[in-house]
């Protein structure tokens, strides 16, 4: 693959967010109130909306703008959480990035890549627990061709057992051209996922000093690359903690908002992952630009008020305490019983820790995740209709804006919680989950959206599976 970046310029204006925060430090209390009067009218805000918010440090217009937040994520997500795990293929890697576990200089990294044979058993393992959605994450290497990562996504895809299955498969990979974005999206792949994990171009020099991550514009342009080769589902994210947080949400929106203004939709998900510590990575163990708790909290705030139909995803990363505290404001996806070893899933591997990227915070298996979502009042979704029905891309945004989408979400919602609890669940979650399920059930207006949905339900209990509106 030949890595073209000739004509490309930046559209990432430092001088204009760095302007744009400093005149927001100006602004009155009044101001900030009138940019949140606006983010409820869940149309969206601008750059210096946002600047605004992230020079506000008011405490009563920061608990005013927490309670925007979690009243917009209500509004257009209802009470759903959609669940997901990561499936880590291979963790060779040809980049230097000082902060990850995967990098080549890292010497003390257990290289793994996983068989045919070896996918099969990791992808059962999550089947048996009852994940209907992955997202599979790749090193960047010579052998994880596009036709390799389309040949593990169909592997996975055709791997089932009993009522197992694996339903929507998102990709985190490498940057790829044309040809190959093609050939990846020919498998059947839901999201492409890129990061370009700072946006700050002399702080991305700094810690990508070789290999073809280095090149800041073609990762940059990658996504790009994927919307003009069919690809219309796509993921962007900054790993929150290598630059100054505030240039970074900055950098997100701006990359979110080009993406629209230049093929009519965004991202469907925003990522902001924290850094955590890092097997072999010194740099990963004292960063520099560390991000508080409150500061994260606010973060995620102002992505949910900026983009109000965009997916944000919360990672394990995070402890069970902070996922708890800021689950309300905003996220709309999270990972569960997860494991990012190569070949965890099936197997006791006690050194998996030398093949991971960095280390995860919350441990808690999918079982438990759901029972604690549940008794928060949250319905855990493994719903992946849109995405088969052709309903993404500018397509899913003309349901979503008028709200649409929500007559399709939350009964999806209910038929994918009930498989769980009918397959897979504890007692104590099926107790619960019960529970949770009539009292949703008890709030859909009469009419024929709840006569289906009964009449779905109860084809559910009798063995019928993948019912979806």
């Amino acid at each position: 693959m030949k890595i073209d970046t000739k004509g490309l310029h930046s559209f990432i204006d430092d001088d204009k967010i760095w302007l744009s925060l400093s005149s927001a430090k100006k602004c009155t209390p009044e101001k900030i109130q009138s940019v949140l009067d606006k983010a409820s009218l869940k149309r969206g805000l601008n750059l210096d909306d946002v600047a605004i918010l992230l020079q506000n440090e008011d405490p009563k217009l920061l608990d005013k703008m927490y309670e925007t937040a979690k009243k917009i994520k209500e509004e257009i997500y209802g009470n759903r959480i959609v669940l997901f795990a990561p499936l880590y293929v291979g963790n060779e890697c040809i980049n230097d990035c000082v902060y990850c576990g995967f990098r080549i200089s890292n010497h003390d990294c257990y290289r793994k890549t996983l068989s045919t044979d070896e996918l099969v058993k990791e992808t059962l393992a999550l089947e048996k627990n009852g994940h209907k959605r992955l997202i599979m994450v790749y090193g960047e290497h010579s052998r994880y061709t596009p036709q390799f990562i389309a040949d593990t996504v169909r592997t996975v895809y055709k791997t089932k057992i009993k009522n197992g299955e694996i339903r929507r498969v998102n990709i985190n990979a490498a940057p790829l051209d044309a040809e190959g974005f093609k050939i990846v999206k020919e498998a059947g792949i839901g999201t492409y996922q890129i990061f370009q994990e700072t946006y700050h171009k002399e702080t991305y020099e700094k810690l990508h000093p070789s290999g073809p991550k280095s090149n800041y514009l073609w990762r940059l342009f990658g996504l790009e690359r994927a919307f003009e080769s069919g690809i219309d589902d796509i993921g962007i994210g900054a790993l929150i903690g290598l630059f100054d947080w505030k240039f970074e949400v900055m950098a997100l929106l701006t990359h979110s908002f080009h993406l629209e203004e230049k093929f009519g939709v965004g991202p469907h998900t925003i990522s902001f992952p924290r850094i955590e510590p890092a097997f072999g990575s010194e740099f990963t163990l004292s960063p520099k630009h560390k991000v508080s708790d409150e500061d994260f909290k606010k973060l995620v705030a102002i992505l949910r008020l900026a983009v109000p139909y965009t997916g944000l995803i919360l990672t394990a990363r995070e402890s069970v305490e902070i996922r708890d505290e800021i689950l309300p404001l905003g996220v709309s996806q999270i990972d569960g019983g997860s494991s990012i070893g190569i070949g965890e899933y099936s197997t006791e591997d006690k050194e998996s820790f030398k093949k991971s990227q960095f280390i995860l915070s919350d441990n808690r298996s999918l079982d438990e995740i759901i029972c604690d979502l549940s008794k928060k009042g949250f319905i855990p979704s493994f719903c992946t209709a849109c995405y088969r029905l052709g309903r993404t891309g500018e397509h899913f945004m003309e349901l979503s804006k008028p709200g649409t989408i929500k007559s399709f979400c939350q009964p999806n919602a209910l038929l994918t919680y009930t498989e769980y609890l009918l397959d897979y669940a504890s007692k104590e979650t099926k107790l619960v989950g019960s529970k949770l399920i009539e009292k949703e059930i008890e709030s859909f207006a009469e009419g024929e959206l709840k006569d289906k949905l009964m009449v779905k339900l109860d084809e559910l209990k009798k063995g019928i599976r993948d019912l979806y509106f």
